[in-house]
């Protein structure tokens, strides 16, 4: 667990360099408009999610994980200098949908190994502890960013290339770093997405897969976060600290939520990470000042830390163990598509509304998503 966890930690340490900054190098440097940037985002993270599908099948059709994860994170990590060579947003969408692709095809066979590896009365705090690893990750990158943007006056592509390092730095981790449960030997082989399979999953499961896309609409691309926070005057070096500030609150809280999850009603758990998401989209709406956009920021890493651990729990929970791979694909290919609505429509109310209209829209469909879940039996 550890060790899956260090490697989610490197590669977000890559990731979060080139991400907490993307947004600004489109607009200011590239040119693009905020849909343009809501379009790239939501394709790029759609389509990691749906890559997910297959890779998680996959690794359940071989019985394998690891080798699906190394190649994953190896296309991750590979894609990163495209970035710091972009000349336009076309060269921008082709290396984020690489790397997205690269997500997608480790993501579901890394969530299903952390099941198989963990023992099922702590399963909750295994996914808290890995999703905490990788918001540290997540924290350490920014801060990375800025330093380097400040040391370098604003040299965007300068950053993108030191990237390239914790990203590589993850697979050879994962590569020698992590030993997966050996396969049962006679053990036949089915494909895990033909209808029969599918109707195993169970009506449990098919339920934690439609709230996933509901919450996933509810809660568009983070992109938009940077984008709140350099209109509140921060300067574009500092811009990036926002997106620590949400992911040092995400780190702290995924693991103690994560534990809270193995002896909490869960539906509960997600009404609560709602209400929170509910908050935290109020705040940015009425934020003007940095202060206000960094307490929305905040809240909206207190809801991360409640219900992405616990949705992969749920998952992992209700899903067969020889289909887990494939569960996790299904329920990220539902995610995704919400993920792509989610922010296309959250660009285009930020170019014809405002920024305010774009997290007041997002608070309102968060109170819809919370009425539906209540009514929930």
């Amino acid at each position: 667990m550890w060790v899956l966890g260090f490697v989610s930690l490197l590669m977000d340490i890559s990731s979060e360099m080139i991400h907490s900054l993307l947004p600004l190098f489109m607009v200011g440097t590239l040119g693009a408009s905020a849909v343009a940037v809501g379009l790239i985002e939501g394709l790029a993270e759609s389509t990691a999610l749906v890559v997910k599908v297959f890779s998680g099948a996959l690794s359940d059709y071989l019985g394998k994980r690891k080798g699906l994860a190394v190649f994953g994170y190896a296309l991750g990590a590979l894609t990163k200098p495209l970035f710091a060579v972009a000349p336009t947003t076309g060269v921008v969408l082709a290396a984020r949908l690489l790397d997205r692709v690269g997500k997608g095809v480790r993501g579901a066979p890394r969530d299903a190994l952390v099941a198989d590896l963990a023992p099922a009365a702590v399963r909750g705090a295994a996914f808290g502890l890995r999703q905490s690893l990788d918001t540290v990750g997540a924290v350490l990158g920014p801060l990375l960013a800025v330093g380097l943007m400040l040391w370098w006056a604003n040299d965007f592509r300068a950053v993108f290339w030191v990237a390239v390092i914790p990203g590589l730095l993850a697979v050879a981790l994962l590569q020698w770093g992590v030993d997966e449960p050996a396969r049962h030997v006679g053990e036949k082989r089915t494909n895990p997405i033909r209808r029969e399979n599918l109707r195993r999953l169970g009506g449990a499961y098919w339920w934690v897969v439609a709230v996933g896309a509901v919450f996933t609409l509810a809660r568009f691309s983070e992109a938009f976060l940077v984008l709140r926070a350099e209109q509140s005057g921060i300067a574009v070096a500092l811009v990036p600290l926002v997106m620590v500030a949400m992911n040092v609150v995400y780190a702290a809280s995924a693991y103690p939520f994560g534990q809270l999850s193995d002896r909490m009603n869960h539906k509960v758990l997600l009404a609560l990470g709602l209400l929170v998401l509910i908050a935290a989209d109020v705040v940015l709406a009425l934020g003007g000042h940095w202060t206000t956009v960094l307490a929305g920021v905040a809240l909206w890493g207190i809801h991360m830390g409640m219900t992405q651990g616990l949705l992969a729990t749920m998952v992992a929970d209700t899903a067969p163990a020889e289909l887990r791979g494939t569960a996790f694909g299904v329920f990220n290919l539902a995610s995704g598509f919400a993920m792509l609505v989610a922010s296309v429509v959250a660009g285009l109310l930020w170019d014809r509304l405002g920024a305010s209209f774009t997290f007041y829209a997002g608070a309102a469909f968060s109170a819809l998503a919370l009425l539906g879940l209540l009514k929930k039996p």
